[in-house]
């Protein structure tokens, strides 16, 4: 195994990572930018407010994205054991 495979199993891990964990970091994102302008504009600063939101919109994009993002970590997963045999050499 030299330094080429193990650079491209990285990125290839970290990209996986990536995409699988940013429907529920926009989610977030986007549910809190919301809920901070409504707090402004209402003048309503309790940090509290911002809790179950974004719990919910985790929870949906979870219903959402989960069978996508479990299809991908199986692919890179069997892909990684799959390949398992020619990374020893």
């Amino acid at each position: 195994m030299n330094e080429a495979v193990v650079l491209g199993l990285m990125k290839e891990a970290l990209t996986v990572s990536l995409l699988v964990g940013a429907p529920i970091l926009a989610t977030t994102l986007v549910i809190g930018v919301v809920v901070s302008i409504i707090q402004a504009v209402t003048q309503v600063n309790e940090a509290t407010l911002t809790f179950v939101p974004k719990l919910i919109g985790v929870f949906v994009s979870m219903l959402i994205f989960g069978p996508w993002m479990m299809g991908t970590l199986l692919d890179f997963s069997a892909g990684l054991f799959a390949n398992m045999a020619s990374y020893g050499r």
